[in-house]
């Protein structure tokens, strides 16, 4: 008797419901050791490029057993909520992910992780950081492989997983999520031992959405209260909820997409794009409104590179593109001489 074989439907269901569970242990990838985390991810790629349908449904079913068996570090690091439990204001209305099209199911509370540097080493700053997509998988090397490189050069940094632009989120939540971990920021700077003053925030593809989320709604005198009537400002809501620099890497808003830049305090920005990547046509639409606005802006664009580089030698220990790599201490120079010329 043969083996019984899915069909492409039923493969494709199967696969959406177990990347779904696999979901947050990506966006928990620093409670794991990287080594798991890596082999999970290649197992997952695994399975979206097989065309063979019995091979693929044999690597369906190594990866959900490789996700099945993942356990965290003993010293995992804990979630820090960014709202009270309950009380995560909302402007969205999703309430169904019966299909699992997001990673997040209605109800999900953001979070951050703190990655701090030991207590010898004086921090030039903050970044806070947030991968593209509505993370998953991404946040394994846009968003925890950002943060190590951020952390080698000498920067607190913080791992965001917040509700992201379109997916489905509106960008007023998005963006709230982001003014929120700011605040959490900053309130805490003598703990993280940095001036107040010194917070970027890094995204990446619809990252770089939520960036600009956060600055269009929040930046300025701009508060919570003016999208969310009943909420009740607490402690954190006394402190600035838009970032001082903003490193957007391959992440402009989309072509023909509107920015009001009313009572916008838009800081600071340096972009990164490679010159295969489609988002360098968002750069190019987004990049001249900036200069109608007087915004500083910092500009490197990489010959050969095509979306989504970032972080992506945490795989396979190197990049195909090692000239985007040079983004990383370029964005280190833009961030001191922000910092340093407040």
């Amino acid at each position: 008797m043969s083996e019984y074989v899915m069909t492409e439907e039923e493969l494709n269901a199967a696969f959406a419901r177990e990347r779904h569970l696999a979901a947050p242990i990506f966006e928990d990838c620093p409670c794991y050791p990287v080594e798991d985390i890596v082999e999970l991810v290649k197992l997952q790629h695994g399975v979206w490029q097989e065309k063979d349908l019995a091979e693929r449904a044999r690597k369906l079913e190594a990866f959900v057993a490789k996700r099945n068996a993942m356990k965290p570090k003993a010293d995992a690091p804990q979630k820090v909520y960014l709202w009270p439990e309950g009380r995560v204001p909302t402007y969205s209305m999703y309430f169904r992910n019966e299909d699992y099209r997001y990673n997040r199911d209605p109800g999900f509370e953001p979070y951050l992780y703190e990655l701090l540097l030991p207590e010898d080493v004086t921090p030039k700053g903050a970044v806070l950081v947030c991968a593209g997509g509505d993370h998953g998988d991404a946040q394994v090397h846009e968003g925890y492989q950002t943060c190590r490189d951020f952390l080698k050069m000498g920067y607190q940094t913080f791992l965001l997983c917040n509700r992201t632009n379109a997916c489905p989120w509106h960008a007023i939540d998005t963006g709230a999520d982001v003014a929120r971990a700011l605040r959490m920021i900053r309130k805490n700077a003598d703990k993280y031992r940095i001036k107040a003053d010194n917070v970027a925030f890094a995204g990446f593809s619809n990252g770089g959405l939520s960036g600009e989320d956060n600055i269009q709604y929040y930046s300025g005198s701009k508060s919570l209260n003016d999208y969310y009537p009943n909420y009740v400002p607490d402690e954190l809501d006394a402190y600035y909820g838009a970032p001082d620099a903003f490193l957007c890497v391959y992440g402009p808003r989309f072509v023909g997409g509107k920015f009001d830049f009313t009572g916008v305090v838009y800081p600071p920005t340096f972009f990164a794009v490679g010159r295969k990547d489609t988002a360098l046509d968002n750069f190019n639409y987004a990049y001249p409104t900036l200069l109608e606005h007087n915004v500083p802006v910092e500009i490197h664009t990489f010959a050969g590179v095509p979306h989504g580089q970032a972080g992506i030698a945490i795989l396979d220990g190197e990049s195909r593109y090692p000239n985007f790599q040079l983004w990383l201490p370029l964005a280190d120079a833009f961030l001191q001489d922000v910092f340093h010329n407040k």
